[in-house]
């Protein structure tokens, strides 16, 4: 059910509210009371208001029992906004203390359709223009003609733009003398505005059906009425994922919006259909069933963005910030081998133009399709409600110990324990095969090298999760494009071709050097799934690793066919899958205390360290991330960092995301992101700053001066 707020005296504090929303709430509110103190002007008595509020009285000569709609204006500046009875993931909506004669009545604030405004990742529900929230008084039959009475209130509400928040209240008195209870025209015409500006209660009860973390709401709509620009605005607070995208759709006399749920819920919904130009009606829905099909309708903004915050979005930028990611990841470890040995067989091509590019397709539609399914994949367990980032394959310890396997594998095929066409430097396959094993090449190298959001790859990454699926797709194929592109580049400018070295012993020697950093890859898999599971992690992935090799060395001695190789490496993968399923996972805050310096990420705590004004280095990393590792290693561990951050009593927070982490993924997700690295710095009574991704000893000592 929605709350009633004209009973209610005291605004929030950072420790109030329930369920999912409280974390959130508790860190938004405290970052309000840490910019009150150069805001303090906004709470003065008689300083002029960022949302200014007047009140106004349909009459102010009203009949015994009569009902007197009252209306609190409210005028936010330019730039600044207040918030709707709900008011989403952060801020606080207006709260009336009523002080009235005996007899009246105050009935529940009546709000007008809100819009939505995504910032930093909230969701809020706002108004921007002048708008007004009625409330109805009814007055008791035994007052008397010309007998005078005062009507008072305090009103609080909050006043934010998109870098500050600040609260702010009023006081105010409404003189009333009972009479006839006529209304002036002009009184009349004004109030009418605003009423023509609440939603319509809709006379039918509304259906829903939850299906996993997602819910479908049917509200009974007539198929001949007009509907764009949809959105579900929920009134019943702490179950909706109040900044997750919405879809929806008409069949018949319904029309189905689909949102996702923070907590499984049962009961009465209540909240409000927005559609077309700020029309809306009140919703009322239980559990019922929900009639499946029909034809999509618009959403507001297609899908928790408005539509002024959408046009602000550059997809252009956004996807060259994909590709140019992607050209990056060509640099890690495990991929350059790939890349280097695909370079290879563009050389042993020689002057084949024609198979060479056909080649460099068939490596790039891998390895985009790899991206879009990677992509998809996580999309769709988001949707559903998942908890997920980037790289989430890697938080699964089967997975890691399948990649494990392969890594050996193909640690040993570069070494010339055995040959594996498509992937080897000196295969002699027909064309056909080659464009089979340029193919699944770029399989392999889109697979190895999703880790890590690497620079350029954070902003990307995470307008991924609020852009429409096409768009967020088209953003994991640049991320494609531009792993890809080294290859392509090679294959169509005919100069990088020609540079080319001639084909020699030397793509011999250079496929066995390929062999170690593979190797040093398969190690890191290794070391990977110890932390994900513990010591028998260790020991699973090495006796599988050594029983893998083994095999391999017995097959090639005895002339066996490779399909032997398969058999024996499905056999030992299954046993592991086994054996690993069986063992109890570490506990997630014991892991972070012994192998990070810093406190485990909580929202509470951070809360806290805020509100006890210390200033807090927060950093999300993860074993399987690279660039997290070359950070910690190059700058966040080191000597100079640790004297800077004690001598300037810098808090240290850390946020492991080795494994899945429900709380990390929406808290990343906040701030506009997908995966790690997420480096940030919260001075006392300053702004959050995201740092850089790449970090240096100076970048971190410089916080402390």
């Amino acid at each position: 059910m929605g709350r009633r707020l004209e009973n209610t005296a005291v605004l929030p504090t950072p420790n109030s509210g329930k369920g999912n929303a409280m974390n959130v709430r508790a860190i938004i509110l405290l970052l309000i009371g840490l910019f009150l103190i150069p805001a303090a002007h906004a709470q003065l008595p008689g300083a002029p208001q960022n949302v200014r509020a007047s009140i106004a009285v349909e009459t102010d000569t009203p009949a015994p029992g009569d009902t007197v709609t009252v209306a609190i204006m409210m005028d936010p500046k330019p730039g600044w906004h207040d918030y709707w009875l709900n008011p989403g993931d952060a801020g606080t909506p207006l709260e009336l203390e009523w002080k009235l004669p005996p007899g009246v009545t105050a009935g529940p604030i009546r709000a007008p359709v809100p819009e939505t405004l995504i910032v930093s990742g909230f969701m809020n529900h706002i108004y921007k223009q002048k708008h007004a929230f009625l409330v109805d008084l009814k007055l008791p039959l035994k007052l008397q003609p010309r007998q005078k009475i005062t009507i008072k209130v305090d009103a609080r509400w909050s006043a934010c733009s998109d870098m500050i928040c600040v609260p702010e209240s009023g006081s105010f008195a409404i003189p009333l003398t009972i009479g006839d209870g006529r209304i002036d025209k002009d009184t009349r015409s004004r109030f009418d505005i605003w009423r023509a500006a609440l939603p319509v209660p809709l006379d039918r009860q509304a259906v829903y059906a939850v299906n996993g973390k997602t819910i479908s709401i049917a509200i009974p709509y007539p198929a001949g009425a007009p509907a764009d620009k949809v959105w579900f605005f929920p009134r019943t607070e702490n179950i909706f994922r109040y900044a997750a995208s919405q879809s929806a759709r008409r069949t018949g006399n319904w029309l189905v919006v689909k949102g996702a749920m923070d907590k499984p819920f049962n009961g009465q919904i209540d909240g409000l259909l927005r559609f077309g130009d700020a029309q809306g009606i009140e919703v009322r829905a239980l559990p019922g069933s929900v009639p499946s099909g029909g034809d999509a309708v618009t959403v507001l903004g297609e899908g928790a963005l408005s539509g002024e915050a959408k046009s602000s979005v550059n997809l252009a930028l956004i996807l060259g910030l994909s590709v140019l990611g992607g050209l990056l990841l060509n640099l890690m470890p495990c991929v350059f081998p790939i890349l280097g040995l695909k370079a290879i067989a563009i050389a042993k091509s020689g002057g084949d133009e024609g198979q060479a590019r056909r080649d460099a397709l068939a490596y790039t539609a891998g390895i985009m399709l790899s991206c879009l399914i990677l992509g998809g994949v996580m999309l769709g367990l988001r949707s559903a409600g998942q908890e997920i980032g980037w790289a989430f394959q890697l938080q699964d310890p089967v997975i890691v110990f399948l990649l494990l396997l392969l890594m050996v594998a193909i640690t040993a095929n570069l070494a010339g324990l055995f040959e594996i066409g498509g992937i080897g430097a000196g295969d002699s396959l027909t064309r056909k095969s080659g464009m089979a094993g340029s193919f699944w090449t770029g399989v392999l190298a889109a697979v190895v090298a999703t880790p890590c959001t690497g620079p350029f790859m954070a902003a990307a990454m995470g307008a991924a999760l609020l852009l429409p699926v096409p768009q967020a797709l088209l953003i994991f194929a640049g991320l494609g494009f531009g792993l890809a592109l080294p290859f392509l580049a090679i294959a169509y400018i005919p100069p990088l071709r020609s540079r080319m070295p001639k084909p020699g012993l030397w793509m011999v020697r250079f496929r066995q050097w390929m062999a170690i950093p593979m190797a040093l890859t398969a190690l890191a898999l290794l070391w990977l799934l110890g932390q994900l599971v513990g010591i028998n992690g260790w020991i699973i992935g090495g006796i599988a690793s050594a029983s893998l090799l083994a095999g391999i060395m017995i097959i090639v001695r005895q002339g066996a066919s490779m399909i032997w190789a398969l058999g024996i490496a499905s056999v030992i993968f299954a046993l592991g899958y086994f054996a690993l399923d069986r063992l109890p996972e570490p506990d997630a805050a014991t892991s972070v205390t012994n192998k990070l310096d810093g406190e485990a990420f909580s929202e509470q705590r951070l809360a806290q360290l805020l509100a006890e004004k210390r200033p807090v280095f927060l950093y999300f990393t993860a074993d399987w991330c690279l660039t997290c590792k070359v950070n910690e290693a190059a700058a966040i561990d080191r000597e100079e960092t640790t004297q800077a951050f004690e001598k300037a009593g810098i808090a240290t927070m850390v946020g492991d995301y080795t494994r899945r982490d429900p709380a990390i993924t929406r808290f990343l997700a906040r701030q506009g992101r997908s995966g790690v690295p997420l480096y940030l710095f919260y001075p006392v009574g300053g702004e959050p700053r995201v740092l850089p991704q790449v970090l240096t000893v100076d970048t971190l000592t410089e916080l402390a001066k």
